[in-house]
C-alpha cells in the first residue's frame, strides 16, 4: 500500500506535464488545495465529494514553510511529506503536489483543472485563483464544510481549550 501512495505523490517539476496528459486522454481534472495537518473526518467527506465531480483529483498540499506563514510558528503538526503520503493514500485522490507558495495560483495555472474546488469556509470572491480558473473557462466550486470537523477544533480540544 505504501508504495502505491508513494507513486502518487508527483515532483512539483512533473505535474504540468501529467495534467496536459490527462487534458489529452479527455479526462477531467479536478484540483483542490491545502494544509491538510491533521487529517478529519471533514477533509475525506469534502475529498470524496470532489472526486466525484471528475475523472481525477489532484491535490496541491502547502508544504511546510508555507503553512506556518499562512497558520503560524506552531504549524503544521505533522510534516509535509507524512500529509502527502496518507493524503495519497486516500482511494479518492489521484495524485498529489507539495508546493511552497501560500496560494496555488500558479499551479492552478499549469495544471489549468476543469474544476477547482474549495471547502465552504471560502467564497469564489475570496479566491485569488478563481480568475486563473475562470480565465479558462474551468469552473470554482466550494463544497460545504462539515460542521465543527477542523483541524483547529481538535488542536483545541487537545490542547484543553475546547
Amino acid at each position: 500500500m505504501e508504495d502505491i501512495a508513494i507513486e502518487k505523490i508527483i515532483p512539483r517539476g512533473s505535474v504540468a506535464k501529467l495534467a496536459q496528459e490527462l487534458h489529452e486522454d479527455g479526462r477531467k481534472i479536478v484540483f483542490t488545495n491545502g494544509c491538510f495537518d491533521i487529517l478529519h473526518v471533514g477533509h475525506i467527506r469534502y475529498l470524496q465529494a470532489a472526486r466525484d465531480l471528475g475523472d481525477v483529483l489532484i491535490m496541491g498540499v502547502n508544504t511546510d514553510d508555507s503553512v506556518r506563514k499562512l497558520k503560524g510558528p506552531n504549524r503544521p503538526i505533522v510534516p509535509e511529506h507524512e500529509r502527502a503520503e496518507m493524503l495519497a493514500a486516500l482511494e479518492c485522490v489521484s495524485y498529489v503536489v507539495l508546493f511552497h507558495e501560500n496560494t496555488p495560483e500558479q499551479l492552478i495555472s499549469e495544471i489549468k483543472p476543469d474544476i477547482h474546488v474549495k471547502g465552504g469556509d471560502y467564497t469564489i470572491d475570496q479566491l485569488p485563483e478563481a480568475k486563473i480558473v475562470q480565465s479558462y473557462d474551468g469552473e470554482v466550486v466550494i463544497m460545504p464544510t462539515v460542521a465543527g470537523k477542523s483541524t483547529t477544533n481538535i488542536i483545541k480540544k487537545i490542547s484543553g481549550l475546547d
